[in-house]
């Protein structure tokens, strides 16, 4: 990606970060374009099942074997969730219905209903399936597919094919997870962790250190994602990965990742989900390395809560800097798939 010969493009206006009806669009147009890790693999065994929410949408993963899949978590009967959303997946061999007792198997095939014979119509079972849903894995994460015609993921997800290729197979299971309320717009949040501008600044005893001196990064764009990469002090590369819709992803050399994403809440509000995962041996020290995270994350909270205050007070954005062009990646994306590329038809 490059800028254009009359000179980078602005920054999105203030207007898309607190708008109501920008909200909606995004969830009707952006978010149903992309997949979402939702959980790692080995937080669901064979045999278990996960309810859980992804933008609004209640989805139900199930895994037998070694492949899960994901469903819409409503019966096809009356609507009614099959499991109640919980943080841990549960053991079962059946999904059945606490409304009217219809009985589905963990590939979504419907196995019985309550007094069949007594349907005014002919009845099928074959019918009444669960409503499926994209679902795939890579990096030991599940991700999931929201909207009927996604980007595939290989294409989301292709600066890390390029780049990481050595890191994904590595052994790895989930060591920690955190979730917090941010007061701020998801694309705030975002920008943030794509500026590459205020890390020797605002983070000079944290991320700063983990990242090292600015005339050492490396950066790299796709149409869908960033990278910057910097020399890491026992040897490789640590690299950081901006990704459409909301999502970034870690990798230190030795084969640890961490998945940090802002899924939106409202105009004003995100959540900031944060897991961690590495080989089973370093389960002793992660909640150390979370604390470690969840240093810098805080020094980002203080300053997008700000920002958030800021662009509400009528900011009209100044001129990016050259360590900015991540932001200005995702932006020219969010915009076009939004449908406002063009100057004229920005909110």
């Amino acid at each position: 990606m490059t800028l254009s010969e009359s000179g980078p493009q602005p920054f999105l206006p203030a207007s898309v970060y607190g708008s109501a009806a920008i909200a909606q669009q995004e969830r009707e147009r952006y978010a149903p374009q992309f997949w979402h890790p939702v959980a790692s693999l080995d937080g669901l065994p064979p045999g278990h099942s996960l309810a859980l929410e992804v933008q609004g949408l209640p989805v139900l993963l199930t895994r037998t074997e070694d492949t899960p899949t994901a469903f819409v978590n409503r019966c096809p009967h009356r609507g009614v969730a099959l499991l109640a959303a919980k943080a841990e997946a549960r053991a079962c061999r059946r999904l059945v219905c606490p409304y009217h007792g219809w009985t589905y198997n963990l590939q979504g095939d419907l196995l019985a209903a309550a007094r069949e014979g007594d349907f005014l119509t002919p009845f099928d079972r074959r019918q009444w399936p669960l409503a499926g849903l994209g679902c795939e894995v890579f990096a030991n994460l599940i991700w999931v597919a929201i909207g009927s015609n996604p980007l595939p993921l290989a294409q989301q997800l292709d600066l890390v094919l390029q780049e990481a290729v050595d890191l994904l197979d590595r052994p790895r299971v989930l060591l920690a997870q955190q979730s917090r309320i941010l007061q701020c717009n998801w694309k705030i949040a975002h920008d943030n962790t794509l500026d590459d501008y205020h890390v020797a600044i605002a983070h000079p005893t944290t991320l700063h250190r983990e990242q090292g001196p600015v005339r050492q990064y490396r950066h790299a764009l796709s149409s869908h994602g960033s990278l910057l990469a910097t020399p890491y002090p026992a040897g490789g590369e640590f690299l950081t990965f901006g990704l459409a819709p909301w999502t970034h992803l870690l990798f230190w050399p030795d084969g640890r990742m961490a998945v940090i994403s802002f899924p939106p809440l409202d105009p004003q509000h995100c959540r900031m989900d944060v897991w961690l995962l590495g080989h089973p041996s370093l389960r002793p020290g992660a909640d150390a390395w979370m604390e470690e995270v969840l240093g810098f994350l805080e020094e980002d909270r203080l300053l997008v809560e700000s920002a958030q205050i800021g662009y509400a007070s009528g900011l009209v954005p100044g001129p990016p800097h050259r360590l900015e062009q991540r932001i200005l990646q995702h932006q020219a994306l969010y915009a076009a798939l939004m449908g406002f590329s063009a100057p004229e038809l920005l909110p």
